[in-house]
């Protein structure tokens, strides 16, 4: 049954599967399909137990772990398959363990299953395997290896140089830039801060106007470049610290994913937008980068459209509880340009699907958000000046 468990690893690597979680004893394989619309999170485990009570426990825990995971989002109509690969069934009755699957986050939610493959069982359990991961798991004798052990540890050996591969590649994807753009642009906004103090005060409105602050009657007299300086300005020091804050950790975070050219791109595009946005929607002054760094979640966002599990599966419900946290409080609190921060998370969201990431193309999607910022700037910049 060794080999039977590898090739089973390997026919849903083949299928599309990717290996979410190895732990280094080898006999746990976690795998995750790439279906965004019905995830699957498989866990094969190769053990045998000689009482069902060895087994209920395992399922108890593995559900419970399961249920608490943090950073994996299973989904409405998702589902965890935990499969057992043994060579013999336990002793006594176990047949009831896995009759009926386990609840996860509520019955909508997703469904923990449980299979149990053994020598007298293959022909049946198959196929509702294959019906519930929907791959084809059809294991085919292996030619030329007398020794099941040493195909074993050979099919063994190439699913571990899999996943080092594959750990491997998203650690490039992690750290393909390097954050100058992200330092240089904090260098400038604490610079023109002490400009602005040295004229007169962050705060003094006239101070900020002649500086390049968002007012929308000089906006209308033709002075369109203000659509771009307001992110570089501050309006006291606890604005510019929290606004440095953000930048630093993620625009670091953005940079690396994105690389210099691609985040400097994305955050001008997302602080335009966020001017825009307020531009439209609020006559007050005002100034400062929230709307380029909320094009910073917006392209977080669409990494996760691109890297679904891996974004889930680092930092994809902190960036989500981020943006709404921040959403919810810039409406609860008066002051706060909420308008400016929508508008760059969509301008940021739209950037990055047209520079798309390194080293992928997809035209087709790059072309859309390209057409779609287009559009939806030339919309505001109509109802704003008609």
């Amino acid at each position: 049954m060794d080999v039977w468990f590898w090739q089973l690893v390997h026919l849903l690597l083949r299928d599309g599967y990717r290996i979410a979680r190895m732990p280094e004893h080898g006999d746990e394989i976690w795998l995750e399909s790439g279906h965004w619309r019905r995830p699957t999170l498989v866990r094969l485990v190769r053990a045998d137990f000689d009482w069902s009570r060895s087994l209920r426990l395992d399922i108890e825990y593995t559900w419970q772990f399961i249920r608490q995971m943090n950073g994996r989002k299973i989904g409405k109509g998702g589902r965890v398959v935990n499969v057992y690969v043994m060579a013999y069934p336990p002793v006594d009755d176990w047949e009831f363990l896995i009759a009926e699957p386990l609840p996860l986050s509520g019955a909508a939610d997703g469904a923990f299953h449980t299979l149990l493959i053994h020598s007298g069982n293959t022909g049946e359990m198959l196929p509702r395997l294959e019906e519930m991961t929907g791959a084809t798991l059809r294991p085919a004798p292996l030619v030329g290896e007398a020794d099941p052990f040493a195909a074993a540890e050979r099919l063994k050996h190439e699913v571990l140089t899999e996943w080092r591969r594959q750990r491997e590649e998203e650690r490039r994807i992690f750290e393909y830039g390097k954050p100058l753009f992200t330092r240089l642009l904090i260098v400038v906004q604490v610079a023109m801060f002490l400009i602005l103090e040295w004229s007169g005060g962050s705060t003094d409105p006239s101070v900020l106007i002649h500086y390049g602050a968002k007012f929308n009657p000089l906006i209308e007299m033709g002075e369109w470049w203000r659509f771009l300086t307001p992110m570089f300005l501050h309006i006291g020091f606890l604005h510019l610290l929290t606004n440095t804050f953000a930048l630093y950790y993620l625009g670091w975070t953005v940079e690396r994913l994105y690389g210099s050219l691609r985040f400097l791109l994305i955050y001008t595009t997302a602080g335009f937008f966020g001017t825009l946005a307020s531009f439209l929607f609020t006559p007050s002054i005002s100034a400062g980068a929230s709307g380029a760094i909320f094009g910073l979640f917006g392209a977080l966002l669409y990494f996760g459209t691109v890297y679904r599990h891996l974004f889930f599966r680092t930092m994809g419900m902190n960036v989500i509880s981020l943006i709404v946290v921040n959403l919810l409080f810039g409406l609860l609190v008066p002051g706060i340009d909420n308008a400016g921060h929508i508008g760059g998370l969509i301008g940021g969201f739209l950037a990055a699907g047209a520079v798309h990431l390194p080293k992928r193309v997809a035209w087709r999607r790059q072309m859309k958000a390209l057409v779609a910022a287009a559009l939806l700037a030339a919309a505001g910049l109509w109802v704003g000046f008609r």
